[in-house]
């Protein structure tokens, strides 16, 4: 649990939105792990590395069994790991403004050749990133 003695709790809650299904209908599930696995090869190489398991590919699989569903996909990761309430999940991670700026350069930087690489619908890559944005924002668990 975050070293705060009171955990943070973001105003707005949590995204109250999906991205755009069409986004998986054109990635498709192949796509989605690739990205999610080159997401986490750059992780690996940050300052927030400390937050995640010793076996970033795991790590990048169940992140992409995640945003499958997120995409429009098959429920991959509920069926493996159940409901995702990804906030109670990270809350013993001490997530603050900082880590969260470093995680979105992060998603960026694999976002950047999206298009050609993974296949990423550009007419959706706006509301996904606004997405990412209001998710991470729900993740902060802790004040600067």
């Amino acid at each position: 649990m975050p070293d705060h003695k009171k955990i943070y709790v973001p105003p707005g809650g949590p995204p109250q939105y999906r991205p755009n299904p069409e986004i998986y209908q054109k990635m498709g599930e192949e796509n989605i792990f690739q990205m999610l696995e080159d997401f986490y090869a750059i992780l690996e190489g940050s300052e927030i590395r400390h937050l995640f398991p010793a076996n970033m590919r795991e790590s990048s699989k169940k992140s992409g069994a995640f945003f499958v569903f997120l995409l429009g996909g098959p429920p991959l990761y509920q069926q493996q790991h159940g409901s995702p309430m990804m906030r109670q999940r990270h809350i013993h991670f001490t997530i603050d403004e900082t880590a969260r700026q470093v995680w979105l350069r992060c998603f960026h930087e694999v976002l950047k050749d999206a298009e050609t690489k993974y296949k990423f619908p550009k007419e959706h890559m706006e509301g996904f990133c606004q997405f990412l944005d209001d998710f991470s924002a729900w993740m902060v668990n802790t004040k600067d």
